[in-house]
């Protein structure tokens, strides 16, 4: 993997370089991932299909804590539109190769924000909510990753507006662990029961986890496998 840096606030450019690793979990060895494909051949031949996908990350679990937020009840698109916009106004600016980007306020700029078209003041007192949980740490990744999976995900559904769904999310595809599963991704699920021949995997809770079993070390890398495989 290749890149270039054109501007960036971080302290060195390690920190930098870490966090692109980390967006296309590539912060990981991906030997294991390998052998696994070698054992089953479900996960291989998709892994070969796909190019050797791995999942591609939330830039931080405090933007995709503010993203469920902004997306709540609205259309994905509305919702991408709204966030573009209080980028524009309230974010960073990046210039790469003659473009200027808008990058996703800080926690202290979004606290600045005390309105802003098409977001209620409800929705607004969230993000601010979750501003505060990410200057305080509460959003950090390294945090996250350290605590159970049970513990992380009641800590993020502590945070306003972030219910069972999100948090699993939040979890799963922006802290960034390679060995979880979610019950609730419903079109994986009915493509792995599918794969596997299993169709009990699609509605059955314990059949699916029991399914799931054979891809540990990496049970996420391989939902996310499935939820992409045609």
């Amino acid at each position: 993997m290749q890149g270039t840096i054109h501007e960036s606030t971080a302290a060195d450019d390690e920190r930098v370089r870490a966090q692109a690793a980390r967006i296309v979990s590539l912060d990981h060895d991906g030997g294991g991932y390998a052998d696994l494909g070698e054992r089953d051949s479900v996960v291989g031949g998709l892994q070969q299909a796909s190019g050797w996908l791995r999942p591609v990350l939330f830039h931080s679990p405090y933007e995709a804590a503010c993203w469920a937020v902004i997306g709540a009840r609205i259309r994905q698109s509305q919702a991408a539109r709204l966030r573009d916009e209080l980028s524009a106004a309230h974010g960073g600016r990046v210039r790469v190769e003659g473009e200027e980007l808008f990058t996703f306020p800080p926690p202290q700029r979004l606290l600045a924000v005390r309105e802003a078209r098409g977001l209620s003041e409800e929705k607004v007192r969230r993000l601010h909510a979750i501003a505060r949980a990410a200057l305080e740490g509460e959003l950090d990744r390294e945090r996250l990753l350290a605590a159970s999976h049970e513990d992380a995900l009641a800590a993020l559904r502590r945070l306003p507006g972030i219910g069972p769904f999100w948090a699993e999310g939040i979890l799963l595809r922006a802290v960034g662990t390679t060995d979880a599963i979610t019950m609730a991704e419903r079109e994986g699920r009915r493509k792995a029961a599918a794969h596997y021949e299993a169709p009990a995997a699609s509605d059955d809770d314990d059949a699916f986890r029991a399914l799931a079993e054979r891809w540990r070390p990496f049970r996420t890398w391989v939902s996310v496998l499935m939820r992409a495989a045609g």
